[in-house]
């Protein structure tokens, strides 16, 4: 397992993780989980993502009672959670967003459910923008301070909100956001590669991509249509299904299954290869739901290496779809 640093910061990540979003409790239980757990673990992922909203506070509760369990040294894992959709149905006021009441509730809740004593790391999981940005980084400086929390971040907030949240943060001196959990994949750039550069080259941020396989369509699985049992074919996921499943998308697809049998892998391990080929990936977080899709998923460890100029030109050919400055 390589590890990297989340970004500035002294933190040291797996460069593959293990997330829980939609997979714990929606389509696993308490043995699947502490069974996938335990490889991840076992194969040197350090990092365990969550959040308050992945299934209402259930997924984090499982996560936790695997924790119990295991009994691993807590020094030798990371674990994560999110704010702002809350974990209510019909939620009543400030049960939701960034205000510091939601945060620091969220936050107490969280611990609760995981049954730990802080969070590695803690995620802004949306932009407030009803919230004042030094309402948020006051409050998440403050947990920090507390011991509550030990480094906060951001979840797909745009270039110009993180550096807005710095601002903040240099005018009083306080801790600053060290992290952005973005969705990145083949088919979802734009953030990645445009509009974060100028952040990671002049203050530096951690990522802890999510959604590597693009919901599992970058695994090929749906070039034939949608597997009984998969991600897609899940009640309450129709967005997904609009955003993937277009037809010139399933034919680049096709054309990186064949770049993918070239390499002697899978289409699954050359995609989070690709991703974690990116210096400014810190963790590609991985969401298997069988021990076969883990175990696949690890490959992308050893492809990594077969990535060559030549080979990643053929892919950005097939792609055709990289993010570039609009100068007129």
């Amino acid at each position: 397992m390589e590890y990297r640093r989340l970004g500035r910061s002294g933190l040291q990540l797996s460069v593959l993780s293990y997330g829980s979003w939609v997979t714990f409790h929606d389509q696993m239980d308490d043995s699947h989980a502490d069974e996938l757990m335990g490889i991840a673990y076992d194969r040197g992922i350090n990092f365990f993502d969550n959040a308050e909203a992945y299934a209402e506070g259930e997924s984090e509760k499982m996560m936790g009672r695997v924790l119990k369990k295991k009994n691993w040294d807590r020094t030798s894992y990371i674990v994560s959670s999110k704010a702002f959709f809350g974990s209510r149905q019909n939620p009543a006021p400030n049960q939701t967003g960034l205000s510091r009441k939601h945060l620091v509730e969220a936050c107490h809740e969280a611990l609760q459910r995981l049954q730990l004593d802080y969070l590695d790391l803690y995620f802004c999981h949306r932009p407030d923008p009803h919230i004042p940005m030094d309402e948020i980084v006051w409050t998440m400086h403050n947990l920090v301070q507390q011991g509550k929390i030990l480094y906060w971040g951001t979840s797909q907030w745009s270039g110009a909100e993180i550096m807005e949240a710095h601002t903040v943060a240099q005018q009083y001196r306080l801790i600053g956001p060290v992290m952005e959990q973005p969705q990145y994949n083949m088919f979802e750039r734009y953030k990645m590669e445009l509009d974060y550069a100028p952040i990671f080259r002049n203050v530096g941020m951690g990522t802890t991509i999510f959604s590597p396989l693009a919901a599992g369509f970058l695994t090929g699985k749906y070039q034939e249509g949608i597997p009984a049992g998969s991600r897609l074919s899940l009640e309450g996921f129709d967005w997904l299904k609009k955003r993937w499943l277009q037809e010139d998308r399933i034919q680049k697809v096709r054309q990186l299954v064949a770049v993918a049998g070239r390499l002697g892998t899978s289409l699954a391990a050359l995609a989070i290869a690709w991703c974690i080929s990116n210096p400014n990936v810190t963790t590609a977080i991985v969401g298997a739901t069988r021990k076969e899709q883990l175990l696949e998923n690890f490959k992308a460890l050893d492809v990594l290496a077969a990535l060559t100029p030549e080979v990643l030109k053929e892919i950005e050919d097939i792609l055709q779809n990289k993010p570039y400055w609009d100068m007129q």
